[in-house]
């Protein structure tokens, strides 16, 4: 079984250098992956759901085209 990953609002907002209120604004907003809540005080992200995201959003700007013909 492949192991989760989980990523938190911290790393998350490294990650798009963007603050951790972004990062809660974009999953309410339904923008972004929703979180999961592991424990009190323990929200997390899945990884994978992430980069599918990510992918996503390459795509949906054309930009994801433009780095493979490079």
């Amino acid at each position: 079984m492949p192991q989760v990953i989980f990523m938190s609002d911290t790393a998350l907002a490294a990650r798009y250098q963007v603050s951790r209120a972004t990062i809660w604004r974009w999953a309410q907003a339904r923008r972004f992956p929703n979180p999961i809540k592991l424990s009190e005080g323990c929200t997390r992200w899945r990884l994978a759901e992430v980069e599918q995201w990510e992918s996503e959003q390459l795509k949906a700007s054309g930009l994801h085209k433009r780095s493979q013909s490079d």
